[in-house]
């Protein structure tokens, strides 16, 4: 579904060597370079720069790089969709699920929903967490997934066409490293925080998340607030490799095996539940009866 010379560039632009990337391919580095050189003389545009020091991307090479990968996981992720679209059922609810989407509650959920709903089957359709995915996805959503558990509030259901079941309210936590002095606590107070970075979600994404921001702002200017764009794995690995703090919710806890996720003696909390779509199936629709009868 899309030219594999795309897996190659990105294999050596990762590797920084030829050679490196044939060992990887278990090909030879002759191959490797004819794939480049195709590749390159079919965009009409320089990937790389050679030296004798190694291979670096030009800024060509560095906008291929980034587009590539959300190609080929978009072309993967078509595959998934094709074989799920073979698979329908009228009583199949499609699960989306990725890190920062736990489906974890609804298999705590499963006895009394199967109770209630004995034909109901539950698909997981895994999806890489990315801004490109998220948007598409929950735009879409009774397509190629039904549901999706996560944070949400009115700003994002707009903004993303989509419509949520609240289950719960989810205390703000933070987390942080297992090795940040702040690990050995099991509880934090805002004053743990202050001389520390604090990393939120830009504002806008949330009126929660902006609540809380504002209240450092005017009341605690100790804690240094770091903004970032969007929530996904790379912003775990952030926080750990940084020490940063980083806001989450105790659904996180397994995101990351070297974070501690960590309560704060605060009154913040997100909407936690599941999105789906504004005009979802019948099925769809007695699922979250059954869910809304469990939890009410």
């Amino acid at each position: 579904m899309y030219n594999p010379q795309l897996e190659t560039f990105i294999r050596v632009a990762d590797a920084g060597s030829f050679s490196k990337a044939a060992e990887q391919a278990f090909i030879t580095p002759t191959a490797v370079i004819k794939q480049i050189n195709l590749l390159e003389a079919d965009l009409g545009v320089q990937l790389f720069d050679r030296s004798h020091r190694g291979l670096t991307l030009t800024k060509a090479g560095k906008s291929l790089y980034r587009d590539s990968k959300y190609v080929i996981q978009y072309c993967k992720d078509a595959v998934v969709r094709a074989k799920n679209a073979m698979q329908e059922d009228a009583h199949i609810i499609r699960i989306g699920t990725s890190p920062m989407t736990p489906s974890q509650i609804l298999m705590e959920l499963w006895p009394k929903i199967h109770e209630r709903c004995p034909d109901i089957k539950f698909q997981l359709v895994p999806f890489e967490n990315t801004p490109e995915n998220a948007k598409e996805i929950l735009a879409n959503l009774g397509q190629n997934i039904d549901i999706v558990a996560g944070i949400f509030d009115d700003t994002l259901l707009d903004l993303r066409r989509c419509r949520g079941l609240e289950l719960s309210r989810e205390p703000i936590c933070c987390a942080v490293s297992l090795d940040h002095p702040l690990a050995e606590k099991e509880k934090l107070t805002v004053s743990d925080l202050y001389g520390e970075n604090l990393m939120l979600i830009h504002r806008g994404w949330s009126n929660y998340i902006d609540k809380l921001r504002d209240d450092l702002w005017m009341n605690h200017p100790k804690v240094h607030i770091v903004d970032f764009d969007f929530y996904n794995v790379s912003v775990f690995n952030q926080c750990e490799n940084s020490n940063d703090i980083l806001m989450a919710i105790g659904s996180w806890s397994s995101v990351h095996p070297l974070l501690k996720i960590i309560p704060v003696e605060w009154d913040y909390t997100i909407p936690f539940g599941l999105l789906h779509s504004p005009e979802p199936t019948k099925t769809v629709q007695d699922f979250l009866s059954v869910i809304q009868t469990i939890k009410g």
